[in-house]
């Protein structure tokens, strides 16, 4: 391995690490919230409990997202400094907001932490309040930094240097709407399952265990909610790539021809040297369709442009049909959930049903990461759209395995530290029966 795909892997590797800790930082203060205010609302002990539960497993979590993200701030310069001398004073505004909104979570999550009985129990969950918030906004800050490597805007390019800057133009470009609204979504909802699948499993052991109930009930609520959001929002990306990154939908897609009424496919492995996608189920004109809202539109194909400037087909693809199956998957078993307790007038506690969440709980994680290979490989062979190759972006130095190695066995550190940590909150949460 070149060091090339050394820089390539190492900041893969860190993205993947640091996307689960920045999800969790933006939906758990939400679960958190609504404990609190459930508890405010009827004094009963468990919601309090529970709040303070997934409080201290928020601040852990918080922690090593802390980490990992400054991590990442490193790596940024050390393995990629040609794209932040190019990308830099354009985009480094939402970088800064990002720090601020970070700082003021910090604070707040102390505030929050250290606050029970200090402080008046309407102000203690306003900073719950504000803790959410500016987790929210702080992972909306960095994504529309990526946004803007697709959609490249608030800057003139004269002689290949970019001259007559506007921050708030580059900052809330075309693709910034989309991503940070299908982020955001996909936060919650992943969030929301992975914390309803822990307490199902829970509910297993000790079916009649109301700390794990009301968890489950504020967890499985939350997920279905953003699950069903979920589709909608990812048919407005769709469209968007479409208009702003026909390649990338086309990579999407695996489709290789352009045409009128193209296919929409599911399934399928893309060849990019028969240039074809076989095995793939095809719904006759679907893609124009759910593309442009029109049955005989035409869609780009691969072949419209030359190989070098295409984006792996084949990862691209898969990871797609991953995210999506993934998502559905999700969004079918929280709307049984629902269907499920408006029938009974109760809590979905059959055991089959409480499988069912567990199985969804690492889905979301898994959907995030597949979306993120969605949206940074499929800008392939592009760091910045049009305008900055990958190749041309890497660092020159030499000498990156040590490095590679070092935040790998960092990163194994941390995810092991991390599980044990959160196990005992878990495994050591109070009985509290009502039989």
């Amino acid at each position: 391995m070149n060091d090339f795909l050394f820089a390539r892997s190492q900041m893969a590797l860190s993205l993947a690490f640091h996307i689960i800790f920045a999800a969790i930082g933006i939906g758990m203060p939400l679960l958190m919230v609504i404990s609190e205010g459930l508890y405010l609302r009827t004094r009963d002990e468990v919601y309090l409990t529970l709040t303070k539960r997934w409080a201290s497993g928020t601040a852990i979590l918080f922690a090593v997202g802390a980490v990992s993200g400054t991590v990442l701030s490193f790596e940024l310069g050390l393995l990629w400094p040609k794209f932040m001398a190019y990308a830099g004073s354009i985009i480094g505004m939402p970088f800064s907001l990002e720090g601020f909104a970070f700082f003021a979570e910090a604070i707040f999550l102390g505030i929050y932490l250290y606050g029970w009985n200090r402080i008046p129990p309407k102000v203690h969950w306003l900073a719950g309040l504000l803790v959410l918030f500016s987790g929210t906004i702080s992972g909306i800050f960095v994504v529309t930094a990526n946004a803007w490597m697709n959609t490249p805007t608030g800057f003139d390019l004269v002689d290949g240097v970019a001259v007559n800057i506007r921050p708030f133009a580059a900052m809330f470009n075309p693709a910034t709407f989309s991503e940070t609204l299908h982020m955001t979504v996909a936060a919650f909802q992943s969030v929301g399952f992975l914390v309803a699948g822990i307490h199902a499993f829970m509910l297993l052991r000790d079916p009649h265990n109301q700390f794990h109930r009301r968890a489950l009930a504020i967890a499985l609520v939350v997920a279905t909610i953003f699950s069903v959001a979920q589709p909608l929002v990812g048919d407005h990306s769709a469209k968007h790539v479409a208009e702003y990154q026909p390649i990338k939908l086309a990579a999407l897609e695996g489709q290789w021809e352009t045409e009128t009424g193209a296919p929409l496919r599911i399934g399928g492995l893309p060849n990019a040297k028969t240039e074809t996608t076989p095995y793939a189920l095809e719904i006759p004109k679907g893609l124009s369709f759910l593309a442009y809202g029109n049955f005989n539109a035409e869609v780009m194909g691969l072949k419209a442009v030359p190989p070098v400037d295409r984006p792996p087909v084949a990862i691209v693809h898969v990871a797609f049909q991953i995210m999506v199956v993934l998502g559905m998957t999700m969004m079918g078993v929280g709307l049984l959930g629902g269907w499920l307790a408006w029938r009974k007038k109760h809590l979905p506690d059959q055991r089959w049903y409480l499988w069912l969440v567990i199985a969804c709980a690492p889905m979301g994680m898994a959907a995030i990461e597949a979306g993120w290979v969605v949206t940074e490989v499929g800008r392939q062979p592009w760091t910045i759209y049009n305008l900055l190759r990958t190749a041309d972006a890497v660092t020159p130095v030499t000498g990156l395995v040590a490095p590679f190695v070092l935040f790998t066995l960092l990163y194994v550190v941390l995810g092991v530290v991390t599980a044990v940590l959160l196990q005992r909150q878990v495994f050591a949460s109070p009985v509290i029966s009502n039989r």
